[in-house]
């Protein structure tokens, strides 16, 4: 809960569906395992990025998206190394955009907590 845009429902609920964290080989799988990744259809070494997934748990992502929704929203406030780079998307990137992007990020920061079971320290960018 220390994580912010992570309240206790969001945590509650990631440390109720995810029993095993070592399931996952690293973030990204996470991530992708909770739908916040593009879509791939890469060949011949050309990279081809879609839209998000929306694989896996509907639940847990749309309380990422939302936990998302406000540190977009109070990025302003807070000088945070999270809310420095959110600042920074958000000057290229539509709001919904960077909402799902931020997610993602949240996800990957929450994957790194519960593998190495430490707590979160905001970092002033």
């Amino acid at each position: 809960m220390s994580v912010p845009g992570i309240g206790p429902v969001t945590a509650s609920a990631l440390a109720a569906s995810i029993q095993d964290i070592s399931a996952f080989s690293g973030p990204r799988e996470f991530a992708a395992f909770l739908g916040l990744t593009p879509r791939q259809s890469s060949s011949g070494g050309k990279e081809r990025l879609g839209r998000v997934s929306k694989m896996g748990n509907r639940y847990l992502r749309k309380l990422l998206v939302v936990g998302a929704h406000a540190i977009l929203f109070h990025r302003k406030r807070c000088s945070d190394a999270l809310r420095k780079w959110a600042d920074h998307l958000m000057e290229t990137k539509p709001f919904k955009l960077a909402a799902v992007a931020t997610a993602n990020k949240l996800a990957r920061i929450a994957f790194a907590l519960m593998r190495d079971e430490a707590h979160y320290v905001s970092t002033p960018a």
